[in-house]
């Protein structure tokens, strides 16, 4: 009687599924702002003359997390007592709480105790999340050296969030490529189908993820080779922010979590715009221009010498050039699959649009990271710091266009190719390649079986084969003698007549092997009738040489064992 039936459970769970999304959203905010206070709480305890109080450290990790979400926070204890803008965002900083949020609505929609719909989940969880940073916001508010600016909060921290959780909710759908929305006109539905609309999506955010990686890794290598260079510059700059180990551990994880940002300036100053160094300078291949506005700092020891640009800047032009060439490679993959058929693979208008769009993807994402890589380190100057986004997207959407479409369109041809007389590799549909490789595979074995390797035998044959290569073929006919002609018939019970006999039975036997090679369902071979008068003293026996049919069918006959064994 006070037993829970199952449909009471299940509407119970189901009834407290938003407060649990509400939860782990909060949980997720929780998260991330913990590890940063514990992080800064103990730099500044490990600090020989902390210059605030535990109040102050606490103020400082809610207005760095406030940063990571892409806030912009604002400095009042400057020099001059002018407040200064700080919005210059630490790329790997912001990846915590986007994963945190991330993951919290993914697992809160693939929990299948407690069941949800994507909609009311995605507004818990982000309603959780946002209740947590309004409780920092006027934390942050009431004190400190650092204040946060209101209209930051909601463009780009709140939709920073809302896009990190609506990524958890198609992470949770299995990242489906949907068709076009409903209002579309049915005729470019039936269009887009046939265009096979969703594989061409996929295809395309695949290759413009892999050329933004590799805008990415190129500019991270660039900074690597350019710290090298000027090692001697980092260093000093390194030792000159701080003296204490505490200071120290703190310039460099600083260091650590801008080089993302590092690599997204050096990948627009590859693909040709460069970045700014203040309001009155500006950092290209051609030419450092300007004058710089260099704060002390570590990474900064990695921007090339002033004046026009010299062969070794130049060379950045290769990151670009890999990118197109990635988006090439990640459209033909799936264009043209290895070994593909002709009517397998994909024509060349839709090979070339897919790179398009993924030329067009790559063009999008350089132009977010560089608008996220930038921002102001302070008044006058130091206004403005980083690339133009505008132009950073359109010279990697112009890179990419020019180098990836048509180096689709290569590979595609290189990959259609065939084999000609000579056995070079030639431009064709890949459709002949499986009946080729067959017809190689048939002169193989001719030849093997030629050799005497195709078949094996059990006794010694010395018999003539025939032009088919088939056993038992009849000996060549001499000149003189007709083909048509009948051969004489040797006489019953003498010499000829018995090895006539004996070769018949050999060649049956032969012919009994080639049996037990053929499938099951082939025919028995009988062996040959014994002659009325034969000599029972010749060592021959009729026999059948393994019968494929079932035991039970077959029939007894004159001269054949049945399955009794009886004659």
């Amino acid at each position: 009687m006070t037993e829970r039936s199952p449909s009471s459970s299940a509407e119970s769970t189901r009834s407290t599924a938003p407060l649990f999304a509400l939860l782990r959203g909060a949980i997720a905010a929780g998260l991330g702002l913990g590890s940063l206070t514990v992080l800064v709480l103990v730099l500044w305890i490990c600090s020989p003359d902390p210059d605030s109080s535990p109040g102050g450290a606490l103020h400082t990790a809610a207005g760095l997390w406030l940063l990571a979400h892409g806030a912009e926070l604002i400095r009042t204890d400057t020099l001059s007592g002018v407040p200064a803008p700080v919005g210059l965002v630490p790329l790997l900083l912001a990846v915590v709480p986007v994963w945190l949020v991330h993951r919290a609505v993914r697992d809160a929609l693939a929990d299948e105790e407690r069941p949800a719909s994507s909609t009311v989940t995605f507004l818990m969880a982000v309603g959780g999340y946002l209740l947590v940073g309004a409780a920092v916001v006027v934390y942050a508010r009431g004190g400190g050296a650092l204040s946060v600016r209101p209209m930051s909060l909601l463009l780009p921290s709140a939709v920073v969030v809302m896009g990190a959780a609506a990524a958890g909710v198609w992470t949770a759908a299995g990242c489906p490529v949907g068709p076009p929305p409903s209002w579309a006109p049915v005729r470019l539905h039936e269009a887009l189908a046939r265009d096979r609309f969703g594989e061409r999506v996929r295809t395309a955010c695949r290759s413009a993820a892999a050329g933004t990686a590799v805008l990415l890794g190129g500019g991270a290598l660039l900074v690597a080779v350019a710290l090298v260079r000027h090692a001697e510059s980092a260093q000093q700059s390194f030792v000159r922010l701080s003296d204490d180990g505490a200071g120290q551990v703190s310039v460099l994880l600083l260091a650590l979590v801008l080089v993302p940002n590092a690599a997204v300036w050096a990948a627009a100053y590859g693909l040709g715009p460069g970045f700014a160094l203040g309001t009155a300078s500006t950092v290209t291949p051609l030419a450092f221009s300007g004058s710089p506005a260099l704060p002390a700092f570590p990474l900064l020891a990695a921007v090339p010498a002033e004046g026009p640009g010299t062969a070794p800047n130049w060379a950045a032009g290769a990151v670009p050039v890999a990118a197109g060439v990635t988006i090439a490679w990640f459209t033909v993959r799936r264009a043209v699959p290895v070994r593909a058929a002709q009517e397998e693979a994909w024509s060349r208008r839709e090979t070339a649009l897919t790179a398009a769009l993924g030329a067009v993807g790559c063009g999008v994402g350089a132009a977010v990271l560089a608008a996220a890589s930038g921002g102001p380190l302070g008044t006058r100057a130091l206004a403005e710091f980083g690339p133009v986004w505008w132009l950073t997207g359109a010279a990697a959407l112009a890179w990419t266009m020019l180098i990836g479409v048509p180096g689709a369109l290569l590979l595609r041809t290189w990959r259609l190719r065939k084999p000609d007389e000579n056995g070079n590799e030639s431009e064709a549909g890949a459709g002949e390649r499986p009946a080729r490789e067959r017809r190689e595979q048939k002169e193989r074995q001719d030849r093997r079986e030629e050799d005497g390797e195709g078949r094996r035998r059990w006794w010694p044959w010395h018999g003539h084969r025939g032009d088919d290569g088939t056993a038992g073929a009849e000996p060549p006919v001499p000149d003189a003698v007709s083909a048509t002609a009948p051969a004489p018939a040797p006489e019953p019970g003498s010499e000829p007549e018995r090895k006539s006999r004996s070769n018949a039975g050999v060649g049956a036997g032969g012919a009994g092997g080639a049996a037990m090679s053929a499938p099951a369902s082939s025919a028995r071979v009988p062996g040959p009738a014994v002659a009325p008068g034969a000599d029972e003293d010749d060592g021959f026996e009729p026999y059948d040489f393994l019968p494929t049919d079932p035991w039970h069918e077959r029939t007894a006959r004159p001269g054949e064992a049945g399955p009794s064994g009886e004659r």
